[in-house]
């Protein structure tokens, strides 16, 4: 009951100091577009009283600045989709990890299981000719052997060990789009992502897919090609527009040329040349080499595999029955030879990594060519920065590309280049 006179009069001394109503209350604003207004009484408690029935506390009209209109066409639906695609491509990435290690499983079982299966047969027709059960050994070999030649069949056509590679590197690659996609997202805004963006991002993800399909049949890439191609796993790029004279200044000076000057230049055509000469050239060699050397084991193996089984048939029929005997068993130890080094020497694989060699300089080569076919030198990426990319790409160092400015001349011809551009590979 003490507390309540109290109240009272600071209730009676702060309506007594309170300014007049037309002093304290300004005149309302207009409304505006995007500013919301609010409007609070605040009444105090009925069991308070003062000389007059009650004090009202107005607030009066507060500006708060309401959320940002979104263009639903703009920049924040371009960021969502980008988020989208990165969250897309860390999905891929982790689905091509699990299928490439269940890839290089079935080519380790499929490897060992085979050549169990020849090595016995092997076995069994070595000793059905002095065996009491001739009947039952042969018939044992035949069907191991004919099962071995079913087998290697059907791994030689979709050679695990190259799918394995494929999935491979797929998952580097998918992982390096997932990181450029989060990068742009966190140093962007929604002012500065476009359509422009998405559909980039968009255009990378189908690439990579066309380039590394995940299911095995069909849509498998073509294991025994005709003709050896690098692989390819970016994006055709737009047409360049045609060439304008530009001036650089004084030579050597990147003033105002975003970085590029005309020793770059020089400097970028002669890598340029030589990787188109040289080191592409060496890959999609070598790559046929082993493509050709893998369609030959290919074929052998089942072939071996399917005489010896044929052989086993005639183990203990008269005169034939000797030398049966010795081709059943020479053809599936050779057989299991030819197995072993095809899928043990994991000839797919090699044969894959090195397309993927001659893919890595073929990207070079357009990402060079593309920035030297811009006129526009503002619209190049940074010259300094990428030299420094291609630098590394290839294994060098910033001033190790200075000796491929004189393999931009005309003079020289592509037979008296010796040196390799890269060393990384």
């Amino acid at each position: 009951m003490a507390a309540l006179p109290a109240q009272r009069l600071f209730l009676a001394q702060s309506s007594s100091f309170a300014p007049s109503t037309s002093a304290a209350r300004p005149r309302p604003r207009p409304r505006r577009s995007g500013v919301a207004t609010c409007r609070t009484a605040l009444r105090v408690p009925s069991g308070i009283h003062t000389a007059q029935d009650s004090v009202s506390l107005k607030l009066d009209w507060i500006d708060v600045p309401a959320s940002p209109s979104v263009d639903v066409d703009g920049g924040s639906v371009s960021v969502e989709k980008l988020r989208a695609i990165a969250d897309a491509a860390a999905d891929r990435a982790e689905m091509h990890d699990i299928i490439g290690r269940q890839r290089d499983n079935w080519n380790h079982l499929l490897l060992h299981s085979t050549n169990s299966l020849t090595l016995a047969a092997s076995v069994m027709a070595a000793l059905a000719p002095a065996a009491p059960g001739v009947v039952a050994l042969k018939a044992s070999a035949g069907v191991l052997l004919a099962s071995a030649a079913v087998t290697m069949a059907a791994v030689n056509k979709i050679q695990p060990s190259q799918l394995a590679e494929e999935q491979r590197n797929a998952t580097r690659l998918w992982r390096e789009l997932e990181r450029d996609l989060r990068a742009a997202l966190a140093l962007g805004a929604p002012t500065t992502t476009t359509k422009d963006d998405v559909q980039e991002a968009m255009d990378r993800v189908l690439a990579l897919d066309a380039a590394y399909p995940l299911p095995l049949l069909p849509g498998m890439l073509e294991k025994f090609p005709k003709a050896v191609e690098p692989a390819r796993w970016w994006p055709r790029r737009r047409a360049a527009q045609p060439k304008r004279s530009r001036s650089f200044g004084r030579r050597g000076s990147a003033s105002g040329n975003n970085g590029w000057t005309q020793d770059l230049e020089e400097e970028m055509r002669g890598i340029l040349r030589v990787i188109k000469a040289k080191d592409e050239q060496e890959f999609l060699t070598v790559g046929k080499l082993v493509l050709n050397l893998n369609r030959g084991l290919a074929v052998a193996g089942p072939a071996l595999a399917g005489t010896a089984a044929l052989a086993s048939v005639f183990i203990g029929s008269g005169e034939a029955g000797a030398w049966a005997s010795g081709a059943a068993v020479f053809g599936g130890a050779l057989a299991a030879a030819v197995n072993t080094m095809e899928h043990g020497g994991q000839m797919g694989m090699l044969f894959e990594l090195l397309r993927n060699c001659a893919g890595f300089y073929r990207k070079i080569q357009e990402d060079i060519e593309a920035n030297l076919g811009e006129p526009d030198l503002e619209r190049r990426e940074g010259g300094e920065v990428f030299a420094t990319k291609v630098a590394l790409k290839l294994g060098r160092s910033l001033s190790d590309l200075k000796q491929f400015r004189k393999m931009a001349s005309p003079s020289i011809r592509d037979e008296d280049i010796e040196e390799f551009a890269g060393k990384l590979f």
